[in-house]
């Protein structure tokens, strides 16, 4: 029995309007996926691999994205939305805290003007880029 290895945040969705991306998925996987957009494949070929390597995630590019990355420019362009999980402290009826993660859409120029400290302290995670079917035409 072969062993497919880690494949939960690995998918690919659309609907009308809007395309979904798992995380998890390395740029060489995004590049060679049939079931992914082309012109998302091509993107990811042309403006986002020649900075990084295949072996790097979708979900570490977006982590380390610099402020000043051209790659930056482009998920704008597409109107990228990254669906993260935080770890937020809420205070019970009779006043204790306890820390729960929250899922919630943020847009790509949030994520990127948080320093990595605070992403760290918020228990940030990444689980799934978000990007416009129309908007990506454009790009």
């Amino acid at each position: 029995m072969n062993s497919l290895g880690y494949e939960d945040y690995k998918y690919f969705m659309q609907d009308v309007s809007f395309f979904y991306v798992g995380c998890k998925y390395t740029l060489g996987e995004i590049t060679e996926n049939d079931e992914i957009i082309y012109k998302f494949r091509k993107l990811t070929a042309e403006s986002i691999l020649p900075k990084y390597t295949r072996d790097d995630t979708l979900e570490s590019v977006l982590y380390y994205l610099d402020p000043k990355d051209f790659i930056l420019q482009i998920l704008k362009q597409m109107n990228a939305e990254v669906r993260v999980s935080i770890k937020k402290k809420k205070k019970s009826f009779f006043g204790k805290e306890t820390e729960k993660y929250y899922t919630e859409f943020i847009k790509i120029s949030k994520l990127v003007q948080m320093s990595e400290d605070e992403k760290k302290e918020c228990g940030l995670l990444i689980q799934e880029l978000k990007g416009s079917k129309l908007a990506l035409m454009t790009v």
